[in-house]
């Protein structure tokens, strides 16, 4: 049924390309989600050869209620697919043990925001704030190189229960705590970090929540509150892919205004072009904009001249 679903119009600009790429994903996952299968009491399926769903599903629902649940196809796939991450884990640069994410949270398969952090030097001994923690990557990668400790925020409560889990498994739990909550915990710490969706665009499902950003809610929101959390002497460690300028969504001077409105600088800023399999996909829509991606680290702090 997806291969018989129109394909996306062809577009005169990367904007049109997006704005079809959209509409076309949105109205695949309105179709296929009308496929249902139904599940017994253990969520198992009464067909010859189906797979073993039963564990893919308590991780997401707990224990069956039901003498039956109805569930769309491609819902109950994409918990499959989730639960075999979760069971194998995920190998990130700088991390010792390996990261499970779990169901509906954003899975940082991408390396290159990654090893930009990793760039960051000084941090022995920092506390951290982690914004939009989802599976916890970031404050691990900096609680690994030995800050003292991060306190991490998500307003997902699975991304707060993945983050938690994975924190045991590392090894962090005594020096990582998370909170089901918008944007900043309280008190202030030494390095506030965040990757923000980079998509000012609606999101039109849970997992959308990672990567689109209505109205740069959540950008706007970390630039606004960050002095105010910061230490002295702190900084701000801003991981912000450049896709939204060559998607025509920001004007490529967009993000320093936004700054200079809220008395920060950047100190300094390290870049890496993108190279996820997108980036390098020719038959991809987006591909015009998608190969000539950058993701910056910005390193930023209150202006001197800002009023405390």
């Amino acid at each position: 049924m997806g291969r018989r679903l129109p394909a996306p119009t062809p577009a005169r600009s990367p904007l049109e390309a997006f704005r079809a790429e959209r509409r076309a994903r949105q109205l695949e996952h309105e179709t296929l989600s009308r496929i249902v299968v139904s599940l017994d009491r253990s969520y198992q399926l009464g067909l010859k050869r189906a797979p073993d769903v039963a564990e893919a599903c308590r991780q997401v629902w707990g224990e069956p209620e039901a003498d039956s649940t109805v569930v769309s196809l491609k819902t109950l796939l994409g918990m499959l697919g989730a639960a075999e991450w979760r069971r194998k884990g995920l190998e990130v640069p700088g991390l010792s043990g390996k990261l499970h994410p779990h169901y509906g949270v954003y899975l940082p398969t991408r390396t290159d925001y990654v090893e930009l952090l990793l760039s960051v030097t000084d941090v022995r001994g920092k506390t951290v704030f982690d914004i939009g923690t989802g599976t916890g990557v970031l404050s691990f990668l900096l609680l690994e190189r030995g800050a003292a400790s991060a306190t991490a925020t998500d307003r997902d409560s699975r991304a707060v229960a993945c983050a938690r889990e994975n924190a045991e498994r590392l090894g962090f739990s005594k020096r990582f705590t998370v909170i089901e909550g918008d944007l900043f915990p309280p008190g202030k710490a030494d390095l506030v970090v965040s990757n923000p969706p980079w998509i000012p665009e609606p999101p039109k499902n849970r997992v959308d929540h990672a990567v689109f950003d209505e109205d740069n809610r959540f950008l706007l929101g970390f630039l606004e509150g960050l002095t105010g959390h910061l230490n002295p002497g702190g900084e701000g460690l801003l991981l912000l892919s450049d896709l939204a300028v060559l998607l025509g969504l920001r004007s490529p001077e967009w993000l320093d205004e936004q700054l200079a409105r809220r008395g920060l600088v950047v100190k300094w800023k390290r870049s890496t072009p993108a190279r996820h399999s997108k980036a390098k996909d020719r038959s991809d829509p987006l591909h015009a904009a998608r190969s000539r991606e950058i993701t910056t680290l910005y390193g930023l702090a209150p202006s001197p001249s800002a009023s405390p």
